[in-house]
């Protein structure tokens, strides 16, 4: 049995064709798909776009709430820029003025900066923001692992623990499996292997004749 963002995307895609994109009329259904992206743990960035967008030609239609899960949604798909294109779609206004926004742009922009540990504190803080948004820590999680697979070749486990948003050490195993890292005796977590990237290079040289033969005549 299909879930009910499959059975939506059909006829919200359908929406989205031509001028009918920009048509007020189509704004419950597609508020609607955005619920069911969060509930769902799906997400459509076109559809939400085709939101906010539509919130920008009708400012009497505009919902906070659709709006922060937007933006939330967005953040689940770092380090893919939805949630920068996502931001200047919405009003300055809204931006400064409606706390839900402001609190998910503020969290954004420290994920955005990779100060994690700061991310997870506020996020404790203001835990209601992400009510009905199912698989975002996970999802934020995966873009931290992303960050860490980059940036180092090891990482104590203490500080593993404590970016991933888990400072009682339960979900860092699972994360480690998950992308194949591995840790030695003294709580240090093995990331990247410099040698084994390094690829030998074979380096051709191409001489023509008349270079050798001028070589040649001079040493003659």
């Amino acid at each position: 049995m299909s879930s009910t963002f499959e059975q939506m995307r059909a006829n919200v895609a359908k929406l989205l064709r031509g001028i009918d994109r920009y048509n007020p009329e189509n704004l419950a259904t597609l508020e609607r798909y955005v619920e069911t992206q969060a509930r769902e743990n799906a997400y459509d960035l076109e559809a939400n776009l085709a939101v906010l967008k539509l919130y920008q030609f009708n400012p009497a239609y505009f919902q906070t709430q659709v709006t922060s899960q937007i933006l939330l949604k967005a953040l689940t798909n770092l380090p893919h820029t939805d949630f920068t294109l996502c931001k200047c779609m919405i009003d300055q206004t809204h931006q400064q003025e409606e706390r839900p926004i402001r609190q998910i742009l503020y969290l954004g922009n420290l994920l955005e900066t990779c100060h994690f540990q700061s991310f997870w504190t506020s996020l404790e803080e203001n835990r209601e923001l992400i009510d009905g948004i199912t698989g975002f820590e996970d999802s934020v999680r995966k873009f931290i692992c992303h960050v860490v697979g980059i940036t180092y070749q090891t990482i104590e486990r203490r500080l593993l623990a404590e970016m991933l948003g888990d400072p009682l050490d339960t979900q860092v195993k699972v994360w480690m499996n998950k992308y194949g890292w591995t840790e030695d005796e003294d709580g240090q977590i093995f990331i990247y292997n410099q040698e084994e990237s390094i690829k030998p290079k074979n380096i051709v040289e191409k001489i023509d004749f008349e270079s050798v033969s001028s070589i040649m005549a001079t040493s003659q």
